[in-house]
C-alpha cells in the first residue's frame, strides 16, 4: 500500500480496509491523528472500522514552508494512486456524477491543537455530483445539507484564511454565511438547521456561492480535484495561521513541527433519524471518574457537535448534566451500536493504557470510528486517572508519575469560592462545570479586550456565545471563561480542560447583547463590561461580584496522596521552600517542603506586626555610630530572635536557610513626615540633621549598591545580632527537646574573603551562645548564596569556606543579562514575540547562559569539597523545565514559593524517570 515519490522517500501512508502502513509509534511522520487512525485500522488487536484514507505526512508540511509554499515532485501522482485505493474500498469514483466518493481533509499535528487548525468536509460535491448524491441516497435534504457545509467550509478555510484574505472584523465570509443561515431559519419559523428543507438549502447553496464571489472576488471551485488539493493546502497553510502559532506559543509546541494533512472517505452523520455522530472519552476528562462519557447528535456532521449550536444528548445516563438530562441516551436510541461502541472504547483504553478522546459517526445505523487520540483533561481528572489506573495495574509507578503534567497540579491547589460566603450568595446564572475552581474577574465580551487587560494585569472573564479557535490568547489570559452555547465537548470546554482553567459553558440563563457589552440574567439584571463576576467552574454556578476564594483540603484527595507517593520514591532531587513567617512555613510543610531554602530575615519588617520592628529598624540605619547601632540593634534583637525561633519550630529539624539582611538600606527610610520627626525625637537629632543623613544613604544604583555582604562588613554588629538571634533561638530549641538546624547564608558575595570575614563574626558569636546557653554544640552550617556571576566563576575558592552553595537565581539572571527584573515590561514582550529569546529568563533559567554559570559554580566548588550541599532559591525552583536542569546538575534541592512545592516535586520524580 506505501506511496513512494522518490527513492528513500515516502510522503503518503494509506489505512483502511483491515490494513495500513503506519502505526501508533509514527506520530512524529504522521502526526497524532494519522498514527491513530492507522493503528485503529491496522493493528491485529483493533481492526476497528474506520472509513479509508491516507496521510499526507509532516515532512510534506516542513517541505512546503522550506520551499515557497510548493510540493515534493510527483505528490500530487501519489496522491491520486492513494485516492484510486480508497475508491477500490468503498466501491465509489471521487467525482463520479452517478455514485460520488466524497472526502474529508484534516489536520494532524505530532501533538493535539484541538480547533487550532483546519477542517474541510464533504469534498467533491458540485452541482452535478450532488445529483449522484440524492440519487444514491434518496435524500435531496441530506444532500444539500453536505453541499452547503462544503460552501462554507471552503470559502472560509480555504479561500479567505488560507489565502490569506483579512476580512473587516465581524466580516468574514464565515461570519456572513452563519447570518444568512440564520435569517433563513426565522423566515421559515424553524430554530434547527435540520428543519430546513431541501429547497431551502439549495437556495443556500446557491447565495453562499455568490457571497464568495462578492465579497472574495473568487469563484468556489466546481472541480473536485481543486477542492482537494485546495484543502490540503489550506490545512498546511493553517499551520502557521494566527490562532495556530498562538496556541503553539502558549502549549511550547516547537514551530518546525509541521502538521500532517489526513484525508478520509467520507461518511455521514447527517443522512437522518437514524445517522448521528457523536464525541465520547473513556472516562470523564472533567472529575477522572471511571466511566464511558459522551454526547452526540442525530442527524448532524461532526463540527455541530463541538460548535455548540445544539445541544448534545448524552450516550448514558451517566453522561447526563442538567441540559441533557431529559435528551434520549444513545444507549436506548440505538442500543445495538452503543453497545458495539461501549466495547470499542474498552478496547482502545486497554490497547493505549490511557484515557481516549474518540470521535465516531453512525451511517444508516452502522457505525465508524473518525479519530482516537489521548484525551485532554483537566488536573483533578488527570491525577485520579493516573492513580487508578496505577491502581488497577493498567500502569506501572513511572508511567503514573508521568502521566501529570506539573503546572496540572496548581489546579488541585487551585482557590475555591469559600463554602460559607458562597452559601450566603444567589447564582444569578448556572450551566456547565466545565473547568473546576474558583475563579474573580471583570467582565469582558471580546477576547481582544481580555488579552489587552491581561496584559495589564487585570483579572477578567471572557463572556461569549461560544469560543472560536480565534478566541484562543483572550481565553488564555482570562481567569475563567463562560459561554452561553456548548456542551462538554465544545471548543470552550476541550481548551480549557487541557489548560486547568475554569469554564462554565451552555449557560443558557442568561443573553449576550455583545454591542450593548452587558449580559442579562434571567430575572432582568443586567451585567455591565467591567462589572465583577465570580465563577465556580467545579458546580457550573456564577455569582454578581466577589466572593472570597479559599484553598482546598488535599488531604481528603486519596488520589493525589497515591500519586505523591508515588513522587516522592522516584524523586532524587529535594524540594525546600522560601518562606519568611511562621505560618508560611506550615503552609510549605502541608505541601511536603523538605526544609526552608530561603528564609529571609527583612520581611519581618513588612506587613502584619511589623510597625514596632521596622521603627527599630530606621532607628538603627539612621544612626551614625557604633554605639547608637547597637543599642538600636539590642531592641531589635528579641523580634528577630522570635520570629527565627517560630519558624525553626515550625521545620522541626528540618533544615532552614536563613539569609542575612539584605535589601539596600535606603528601602526602609521613612517618607512620611510624622514617622521621620518620631524618629528625629527618638535619635535626640534635629530634622535637617536626619535629612542629611538621609541624603547620605542615596544611590545612584541601589540594585549594586550598599547591601547584602557589603552591610556585614561596612557594620559587622548587623552580622553579630543577627547570627547571635539565630543561634540563641535554636539552642533554647534544643533545650526545649526539640530540634532545630539552621543554615547561615551570606548574601551577594563575590568572593572567599568577604564569607572568611563574615565566618569569623559566626564563630565568635556561636562560642558566645554556646557559653551563655549552656550547651556543648549547636548544629549548623555556614554558607553563601550566590548571585553575581563572579561569585560562581570562584566557586572553588568559595568552597573553602562554605559549606554549602544555594543560587540565587533572580539576582543572577538580572547581572547575567543585564536586565532589571522590575523594568523588562517595556521591550522583553517584543524580545520574545522575535524569538531574540526563547522564553523570559525570569521564568524559566537560561540554561545556556545563567545556567552555564550555576554548572561552573557547582563543577568547582565541588571539585574542592565533593559534598558540597547546592541548590537554588530563586523563583526558578516552582518552574518545572529549571526542576528538570537542577537534576541534570546534580543538585542537592530546589526551594521555591510554598503553593509550588508540589509541581516542584513532581517534576524532579519526572526528571528521574526521564534520566532512566
Amino acid at each position: 500500500m506505501a506511496i513512494k515519490s522518490k527513492v528513500d522517500a515516502k510522503y503518503i501512508y494509506s489505512f483502511g480496509g483491515g490494513k495500513a502502513d503506519g502505526n501508533e509509534s509514527m506520530k512524529n511522520l504522521l502526526g497524532g491523528k494519522g498514527a491513530n487512525l492507522a493503528e485503529m485500522a491496522g493493528h491485529k488487536n483493533l481492526k476497528l472500522p474506520v472509513p479509508p484514507g491516507f496521510t499526507v505526512t509532516t515532512e510534506v508540511c516542513t517541505y512546503y514552508y522550506d520551499h515557497q509554499k510548493t510540493y515534493p515532485k510527483n505528490l500530487e501522482k501519489d496522491i491520486k494512486k492513494a485516492l484510486s485505493e480508497v475508491e477500490q474500498l468503498m466501491g465509489k469514483k471521487f467525482g463520479d456524477v452517478k455514485d460520488p466518493l466524497l472526502m474529508s481533509v484534516r489536520s494532524g499535528a505530532r501533538k493535539s491543537m484541538p480547533g487550532m487548525m483546519d477542517t474541510v468536509l464533504n469534498i467533491g460535491l458540485n452541482d452535478e455530483t450532488v445529483l449522484g448524491l440524492i440519487q444514491n441516497s434518496g435524500d435531496a435534504r441530506f444532500a444539500y445539507d453536505a453541499y452547503r457545509r462544503l460552501v462554507m467550509m471552503y470559502s472560509d478555510v480555504v479561500i479567505e484564511k488560507a489565502g490569506g484574505m483579512e476580512p473587516a472584523k465581524g466580516k468574514g465570509i464565515r461570519k456572513l454565511m452563519d447570518e444568512r443561515l440564520e435569517e433563513v431559519k426565522k423566515e421559515r419559523g424553524v430554530s434547527l438547521d435540520t428543519e430546513l428543507s431541501a429547497e431551502d438549502l439549495k437556495k443556500l447553496v446557491k447565495e453562499f456561492k455568490s457571497l464568495t464571489k462578492k465579497y472574495l472576488k473568487v469563484e468556489f471551485p466546481e472541480n473536485p480535484w481543486d477542492q482537494l488539493m485546495g484543502g490540503i493546502g489550506a490545512v498546511f497553510a493553517s499551520w502557521n495561521g494566527k490562532r495556530a502559532i498562538e496556541y503553539r506559543k502558549i502549549e511550547r509546541i516547537p514551530d518546525d513541527w509541521g502538521t500532517a494533512v489526513n484525508v478520509q472517505a467520507m461518511v455521514y452523520g447527517n443522512m437522518g433519524e437514524d445517522s448521528c455522530t457523536g464525541v465520547a472519552f473513556t472516562r470523564n476528562p472533567g472529575n477522572g471518574d471511571h466511566y464511558f462519557y459522551g454526547e452526540y447528535l442525530v442527524n448532524a456532521q461532526g463540527e455541530d457537535v463541538v460548535a455548540g449550536i445544539r445541544t448534545p444528548s448524552p450516550i448514558n445516563n451517566e453522561s447526563k448534566n442538567d441540559h441533557s438530562k431529559d435528551l434520549i441516551t444513545l444507549e436506548k436510541f440505538m442500543p445495538s451500536q452503543f453497545k458495539e461502541l461501549d466495547e470499542i472504547q474498552q478496547r482502545l483504553e486497554k490497547h493505549y493504557k490511557d484515557m481516549q478522546d474518540i470521535e465516531f459517526t453512525i451511517e444508516k445505523g452502522k457505525l465508524f470510528m473518525l479519530q482516537c487520540r489521548v484525551g485532554k483533561r483537566n488536573g483533578i481528572a488527570a491525577v485520579k486517572m493516573a492513580a487508578e489506573m496505577y491502581q488497577e495495574k493498567l500502569i506501572d509507578a513511572d508511567t503514573a508519575v508521568m502521566r501529570v503534567g506539573p503546572n496540572q497540579l496548581i489546579e488541585l491547589l487551585l482557590p475555591m469560592i469559600d463554602p460559607e460566603e458562597e452559601k450566603k450568595n444567589k447564582p444569578i446564572a448556572k450551566g456547565l462545570p466545565a473547568g473546576p475552581g474558583g475563579a474573580v474577574g471583570k467582565v469582558v465580551f471580546s477576547s481582544e479586550e481580555a488579552v489587552e487587560l491581561g496584559l495589564k494585569g487585570e483579572k477578567v472573564i471572557l463572556v461569549r456565545e461560544e469560543t472560536s479557535p480565534e478566541d484562543v490568547d483572550g481565553m488564555h489570559k482570562a481567569q475563567a471563561i463562560l459561554t452561553t452555547k456548548g456542551g462538554m465537548t465544545s471548543h470552550a470546554a476541550l481548551v480549557a480542560r487541557g489548560w486547568g482553567k475554569c469554564c462554565i459553558v451552555g449557560c443558557n440563563d442568561i443573553e449576550i447583547f455583545e454591542k450593548e457589552k452587558y449580559f442579562l440574567t434571567k430575572e432582568g439584571k443586567k451585567i455591565h463590561d467591567g462589572e465583577w463576576l465570580t465563577m465556580n467552574g467545579t458546580t457550573g454556578m456564577a455569582y454578581e461580584g466577589v466572593l472570597e476564594l479559599s484553598n482546598t483540603d488535599l488531604n481528603k484527595n486519596t488520589s493525589y496522596k497515591t500519586l505523591m507517593t508515588l513522587v516522592d520514591k522516584a524523586k532524587k532531587l529535594g524540594v525546600r521552600t522560601n518562606a519568611d513567617t511562621p505560618k508560611d512555613a506550615e503552609q510549605a510543610a502541608y505541601f511536603g517542603a523538605e526544609g526552608i531554602g530561603l528564609f529571609r530575615t527583612e520581611h519581618m519588617f513588612y506587613g502584619e506586626g511589623s510597625e514596632k520592628p521596622l521603627f527599630l529598624l530606621r532607628k538603627m540605619i539612621m544612626s551614625t555610630t557604633v554605639k547608637e547601632r547597637k543599642s538600636a540593634l539590642n531592641e531589635l534583637f528579641k523580634f528577630v530572635k522570635k520570629d527565627i525561633k517560630a519558624t525553626l519550630e515550625v521545620m522541626d529539624g528540618k533544615p532552614v536557610t536563613i539569609r542575612l539582611l539584605d535589601p539596600p538600606l535606603h528601602e526602609f527610610v521613612p517618607h512620611d513626615k510624622e514617622k521621620l520627626q518620631e524618629l528625629s525625637k527618638e535619635l535626640g537629632v534635629r530634622m535637617s540633621v536626619l535629612n542629611r543623613r538621609i541624603l547620605a544613604l542615596h544611590e545612584n544604583n541601589p540594585m549594586l549598591g550598599h547591601r547584602g555582604v557589603r552591610l556585614g562588613v561596612s557594620y559587622p554588629e548587623i552580622t553579630e545580632m543577627q547570627v547571635r538571634a539565630i543561634f540563641e533561638a535554636a539552642s533554647e530549641l534544643i533545650k526545649e527537646g526539640k530540634k532545630a538546624f539552621p543554615e547561615i547564608m551570606i548574601p551577594v558575595v563575590m568572593g572567599k574573603h568577604e564569607l572568611r570575614h563574615q565566618k569569623e563574626i559566626v564563630d565568635q558569636v556561636y562560642l558566645e551562645v554556646c557559653e551563655k546557653m549552656n550547651v556543648q554544640s549547636i548544629p549548623y552550617l555556614y554558607g553563601t548564596m550566590i548571585e553575581t556571576p563572579r561569585a560562581a566563576l570562584k566557586g572553588d575558592s568559595m568552597a573553602t569556606v562554605a559549606d554549602f552553595f544555594s543560587f540565587g537565581t533572580n539576582d543572577l539572571t538580572q547581572m547575567c543579562f543585564g536586565f532589571s527584573r522590575d523594568d523588562i515590561g517595556g521591550f522583553l514582550p517584543k524580545y520574545l514575540d522575535l524569538k531574540l529569546l526563547p522564553e523570559d529568563p525570569f521564568v524559566s533559567i537560561d540554561q545556556s547562559g545563567v545556567g552555564e554559570l550555576i554548572r561552573i559554580g557547582v563543577e568547582k566548588g565541588r571539585g574542592i569539597k565533593p559534598k558540597l550541599k547546592v541548590g537554588i532559591c530563586g523563583e526558578h525552583g516552582g518552574d518545572p523545565e529549571s526542576v528538570k536542569f537542577c537534576h541534570q546538575l546534580g543538585l542537592n534541592y530546589v526551594s521555591c514559593s510554598p503553593f509550588r512545592v508540589p509541581i516542584a516535586r513532581l517534576a524532579a520524580a519526572q526528571a528521574a524517570i526521564e534520566e532512566k
